[in-house]
Formats: C-alpha cells, sequence, structure tokens
C-alpha cells in the first residue's frame, strides 16, 4: 500500500506553503504529492487565492526528485487537449518523468462562473473528456516524425507535429475516477492505468472498484493491469486529545472524521487503511486540509506508514 498526500490549495495556499509540503512529502519517505485544480474555495475566502495546478507542478518537479507528482484531477473544462498535452509533457521533462496525469470532467460549477469559463451540461462535459483523453493519449504515442490528426465533435487537430513527448513513454499514467456506473468505468477501462474512488463508503468504494473490473473484462482488458486506489480526509492524533485538536482546526466533528474518513489515532487511521486494501486498493491519497501542520505529516510517516 502506496500512501500519498493530496492537498487541496484552493482553499488558502501559496506556492511557498505548497512548496514546504511537498519537500515535507518527500523527506517523510511519501509515495507522492498531488493536488487539486480549483480555481474557486468551497469554504471560507481562500485567501491569498487560487494557484494554477500545472505552474505548481513545474515548480515542485525542480524543487524535489523522488516523489511522484500529479493531479486530482485535472478539470477538461478549464484547458484546450492540446496545449495541455505540451504542459503535461514538459512538467514530465523536467521532472525526470514522475507525472501522474489525473483528468476528470469538472463538477464546480461556480468556480467556471466566477473566472469566466464555459460549464456546459453533464453530458457534454463527458463527451469532451472522452476527446481530451483520445488526444492527449494520441499525441503522446505518436511515433517521432509521425504527424498525429483527429476530428472529434468538439476538437479537431490537423496534422500535428505531436511534440514534445514527456520522459515517460509512451505517456505519464492516467487516472481516472468517480462513481458512474457506466461512463466512467468504460473510459477507465479504455484509457486509464489507475481508478480512483474519492470520499466514498466502503461499500461505495467496492462497488465502484467491482464496477471497473468488470468493465475492463468486457474490454478485452485484463482487471489486474489496473491500480485502484481510494482518497479520504485523513486527520490523526498520537492521542484522543491531540486528534480532537486537529479536527477542531479543520472545522470537522470528530466523530464524523472516524466514521467518515481517515480520522482517530495512529491505530485507528492503520486499520482503515488496511480495509481498503482489502477491498483491492494499491494506493490512498490522504487529503490534508490544515498545510500549516507538519507535524501531522511527520506523525503519518512515524506512527501509521509502518503498520501499513
Amino acid at each position: 500500500m502506496k500512501l500519498r498526500i493530496f492537498t487541496e490549495p484552493q482553499q488558502g495556499a501559496d506556492y511557498q506553503m505548497l512548496r514546504r509540503v511537498a519537500v515535507t512529502t518527500e523527506e517523510l519517505g511519501f509515495d507522492a504529492f498531488f493536488r487539486s485544480d480549483h480555481f474557486l474555495s468551497m469554504a471560507g475566502t481562500g485567501l491569498p487565492g487560487p494557484t494554477d495546478a500545472w505552474v505548481t507542478l513545474a515548480g515542485l518537479a525542480l524543487e524535489t526528485s523522488r516523489i511522484r507528482l500529479g493531479t486530482l484531477m485535472t478539470a477538461a473544462t478549464f484547458r484546450l487537449p492540446g496545449p495541455l498535452a505540451i504542459t503535461v509533457a514538459q512538467v514530465d521533462q523536467m521532472s525526470g518523468g514522475r507525472v501522474e496525469f489525473g483528468l476528470g470532467a469538472a463538477w464546480f460549477e461556480a468556480e467556471h462562473v466566477a473566472y469566466g469559463i464555459p460549464f456546459p451540461a453533464l453530458g457534454e462535459r463527458f463527451e469532451r473528456l472522452e476527446e481530451q483523453l483520445e488526444i492527449m493519449t494520441g499525441l503522446w504515442g505518436t511515433p517521432e516524425g509521425e504527424t498525429f490528426s483527429f476530428s472529434g465533435t468538439h476538437y479537431q487537430l490537423a496534422d500535428s507535429p505531436a511534440l514534445p513527448k514527456p520522459a515517460q513513454r509512451p505517456r505519464p499514467p492516467v487516472l481516472l475516477g468517480g462513481g458512474g456506473a457506466r461512463r466512467t468505468p468504460r473510459l477507465a477501462a479504455r484509457f486509464a492505468d489507475e481508478f480512483n474512488v474519492a470520499f466514498r463508503s466502503p461499500t461505495d468504494v467496492a462497488a465502484g472498484f467491482a464496477r471497473v473490473r468488470e468493465a475492463c473484462e468486457s474490454a478485452g482488458r485484463y482487471p489486474s493491469s489496473m491500480l485502484f486506489s481510494v482518497a479520504e480526509t485523513v486527520c490523526c492524533g498520537k492521542d484522543e486529545a491531540e486528534f480532537r485538536r486537529r479536527a477542531a482546526a479543520i472545522g470537522r466533528d470528530p466523530e464524523d472524521l472516524r466514521l467518515g474518513a481517515l480520522g482517530g489515532t495512529p491505530g485507528e487511521v492503520a486499520a482503515k487503511i488496511a480495509a481498503f486494501a482489502e477491498m483491492g486498493a494499491d494506493r490512498v491519497y490522504l487529503q490534508l486540509l490544515d498545510l500549516h501542520d507538519l507535524d501531522h505529516l511527520e506523525l503519518i510517516a512515524s506512527d501509521v506508514a509502518p503498520q501499513v
């Protein structure tokens, strides 16, 4: 089981804070540093304001040397697929081949309204997501010296040189996720190296994994070729008092965290991670909500990680 750190900078974090968390993530032996791709806070002021996901990861590519870097999830509504393929390939080169690319259909309408980004209906967003996946994997997979063309409903490319190439060949790992019953598993079976279920009950996680395994079999793909992961809020204390103090710092009820997240003492958190492992999860993304509290990271590294 690999433990990965997942941050939500739109809630209030500048680059320097993200750098501190990422460097600490690497120093403490975690597997990866991931961030969300949002432009608007879901609660509070969000000061000092949003940071761009791929600008952040480009900086961290040079500030770290080992950890994997990625997004849960890049919003397909924010960027055109051709330029995004260039950006991701460049960051992969800058990192020496440590990028993992999560892409989603986007869901937060308010941030689109706030920053003037079109927000189509769900059906169109999924159409665009599928075309973007086809385009980006097609661009990365086109041999050097050949060109790539694509004619879709929403995007058209003609005779693209399909450059630059990422450091990882044929491409960085692709992550998809969500709780959809039909479209999401089908896209995962076709394009994804990893499937993620975020902030769902154990029952929903198990069902989501099962649907993707079935979709892989229907597509003629071995289910064992797919990595599975979960993302969960983590709030851990070395004892009950510290757990409750950390819960208060992020404005969450301790019992809600115990029931619906990775909340509690190190033994409790480790047991919940183990339960996800029994369902087939290979990785857990630990959502940190208080990025000032680096002692929290140290506790997880010293007291939770050895148990899982």
